[in-house]
């Protein structure tokens, strides 16, 4: 009984230290990125989508200064934790003709989903 113990808890400690190693690797989202709505025309709105394309169905519209989470993901394969290091300019120029995956509340009842934003619309807080 003893062995089957010590196996248990190498494996135990294997399984958290595969854990971590997946937390801190480079680049990986480790949390939601504060991006708000910019550059809309002062009578429109910037519209969440289901998928990263202008045709997708809307979920929700929000007007300049709302503050918005992103996910990290955007279209192209960039990942926002792998530009975090840049200065503002630089890091809504990277977004500039991508889609950008967002974590809201559409119906503003505490069930986030998440959404794609245009990253034209959109500048880091």
């Amino acid at each position: 009984m003893f062995p089957t113990r010590v196996k248990m808890a190498a494996i135990a400690l294997a399984l958290s230290l595969a854990g971590l190693g997946a937390a801190t690797l480079p680049g990986a989202a480790s949390a939601l990125e504060s991006w708000q709505v910019a550059n809309v025309d002062w009578n429109d709105t910037l519209n969440v989508r289901n998928y990263p394309a202008p045709f997708s169905a809307r979920q929700a519209a929000y007007p300049n200064g709302t503050v918005l989470s992103l996910t990290g993901r955007c279209t192209g394969g960039l990942n926002l934790g792998d530009i975090g290091w840049k200065g503002k300019w630089d890091k809504a120029s990277a977004v500039r003709f991508r889609w950008c995956e967002v974590w809201h509340d559409p119906a503003r009842d505490g069930n986030f989903v998440t959404g794609w934003v245009y990253g034209k619309y959109i500048r880091p807080n």
